[in-house]
């Protein structure tokens, strides 16, 4: 995915706007289990994806709980850092070779401050990052596995051929064991 839809997609901005916007915005490519964001760190820079597919995770009594997958024109960042400059809580793993475009967060705040359509772009960024978040929180409340699972399946799904089913368990908040389960009643 282009740059410019991924842009246009959080927000439309006029062409200048835009342009100033992508003159920050650099590509690069990592290899896939890259750990692009660390947790316990302040991350600097936010990613979009060009492509590949990544997974944000965070250990919890010492196991991994995958609570977020990126693909193709979605944005990657610690919002912890993005929002407060606090160390994150999640490590971003790359599930494969990603190419990326890369913009550091202080150019972007540079940004916001000399251009009022970046930042309302900047502000509609952040309005749609919270209602993801907050429909993953109730789904994951209210939803049963093969509620969630079957979602899965609807919203994205490539995401099953791509992504390990440990990981895809992990995400539903189940064993590998139910979800095999739940798949099997599903066919």
């Amino acid at each position: 995915m282009n740059i410019d839809e991924i842009l246009e997609k959080i927000y439309v901005l006029p062409e200048s706007s835009k342009q100033k916007l992508k003159n920050n915005i650099h590509e690069v490519s990592y290899l896939k289990g890259h750990i692009l964001l660390k947790a316990n760190k302040i991350e600097k820079n936010i990613y979009f994806i060009k492509k590949g597919i990544v997974r944000a995770y965070s250990y919890v009594s010492d196991k991994e709980l995958t609570f977020w997958f990126g693909t193709e024109g979605e944005t990657i960042l610690s919002m912890k850092s993005y929002v407060e400059n606090e160390r994150g809580y999640e490590d971003i793993e790359l599930l494969e070779d990603c190419e990326l475009y890369e913009l550091k967060t202080e150019k972007l705040q540079k940004l916001f401050e000399e251009d009022l359509y970046i930042a309302n772009w900047g502000r509609k960024f952040a309005e749609k990052e919270l209602i993801k978040t907050e429909e993953r929180l109730i789904s994951r409340q209210v939803k049963s596995a093969t509620i969630r699972y079957q979602e899965l399946l609807s919203n994205s799904p490539s995401l099953i051929q791509r992504v390990q089913l440990g990981y895809i368990a992990s995400y539903l908040g189940i064993t590998q064991v139910s979800l095999s389960r739940i798949r099997a009643e599903i066919k």
